[in-house]
């Protein structure tokens, strides 16, 4: 193998994907890229075997194709060292790579390629679905804290992406809260997947909104992300996603329209006084008037305030944890925000205002406490 890259180049392309190399893994080979040379192409693969990241850098001056897996942690550490400029990559023997730049040059380990383990995409029954990154992004980011981390429920570990005939929609639940994020993307039939929220944490941070389109393939075991010069392939998990839908209620009369920034301002300060162990507090709604409180008996501390606002309904004294309350709040990018209650003892549904529905396409559903 032999060829010229920018260093630049090479970083940035290993960087993408160096976010699948193992700290340590059972297979050992995995702590390694795998570098394939074809042509004019270098086609980079990282993976610990749950998660597989792919890229293609352009290369030139090719004289000798072929394949070695590299040392990731020690390319990196190397790459990150060098100033832009161009680099020579070539193999000395059978076990030793040289990188050669304008003043010097580095010898590293390399191991046979066959060592590394066959990456299986998808079957030929997969479905494809184009989705626009700025809302795969929007859709991930907005619902991907809500994600749980159960043992006995594996399917709430992740989000489910729920693709239907008029819109997809992802979502997001730990049990107390409920995250569901539209996307007006449009299927021939309805289909779906659950995806692990770490690949989707690491697909959130190397997607760029300029990336323009991403390819999904799925089956009923794997997913493949297509984008740019670059390819995630990575495991679902198995299992049947709770019906989101029955919860999500339908006819909470009384309302809260509040500004988002000034409600979320004051719940995290209020919740300051808040019992740390419980994160309780407790919302007291009267026509024009909202009072939050929270108190924390061991220390002898409480902490209230009140804040004008337009509500329509019966009073109403409703606890939440602040926290749950807090994160769905932040999460949002309305400028006013809407509040449906029942009573105090069912799940209150939040939603961006009528006014800006369309340019927020997301809904949060919190399961409220009891509070003295």
């Amino acid at each position: 193998m032999k060829f010229n890259v920018s260093s630049t180049d090479l970083l940035r392309g290993l960087m993408d994907i160096s976010k699948a190399i193992p700290a340590k893994s059972a297979l050992p080979i995995l702590e390694n890229f795998l570098f394939i040379l074809r042509g004019n192409m270098l086609e980079v693969t990282a993976s610990d075997s749950e998660l597989t990241l792919r890229t293609e850098i352009e290369v030139d001056a090719t004289e000798e194709e072929g394949k070695i897996a590299v040392p990731a942690r020690h390319m990196i550490d190397l790459l990150k060292e060098l100033p832009d400029q161009p680099l020579s990559i070539r193999t000395l023997n059978d076990t030793s790579i040289e990188c050669r730049w304008t003043s010097g040059n580095s010898v590293l380990p390399f191991f046979p390629a066959e060592d590394y383990p066959e990456i299986k995409g998808t079957g030929e029954d997969a479905s494809v679905i184009k989705f626009p990154a700025e809302a795969l992004i929007a859709g991930i980011s907005g619902t991907i804290y809500a994600t749980a981390d159960d043992e006995i429920r594996p399917a709430m570990n992740g989000i489910f992406f729920d693709f239907d005939v008029d819109s997809t929609t992802l979502v997001a639940s730990d049990s107390h809260k409920l995250i569901c994020y539209t996307a007006d993307v449009k299927v021939p039939e309805k289909c779906s997947f659950i995806l692990h929220k770490k690949p989707a944490g690491v697909l959130k941070s190397i997607l760029g909104k300029d990336a323009g389109e991403v390819e999904i393939s799925f089956d009923a075991s794997t997913v493949v992300f297509r984008f740019g010069a670059t390819t995630m392939i990575c495991r679902l998990i198995v299992g049947k996603y709770p019906k989101y839908r029955d919860v999500i209620p339908q006819k909470n009369s009384s309302i809260l329209k509040i500004d988002r920034s000034l409600l979320l301002n004051t719940v995290r300060r209020v919740a300051v006084c808040a019992n740390k162990a419980s994160n309780h507090i407790k919302l007291d709604l009267k026509s024009g008037q909202l009072e939050i409180t929270a108190q924390d008996l061991g220390f002898a501390i409480a902490a209230y305030e009140k804040i004008a606002c337009d509500y329509n309904g019966d009073d109403l004294s409703i606890g939440f944890k602040s926290n749950f309350l807090s994160e769905i709040l932040a999460n949002m990018s309305c400028e006013t925000v809407v509040m449906k209650f029942a009573d105090a003892r069912r799940a209150a549904l939040i939603v961006p205002s009528e006014e800006e529905a369309d340019s927020e396409r997301i809904c949060g559903i919190l399961m409220p406490i009891m509070v003295s």
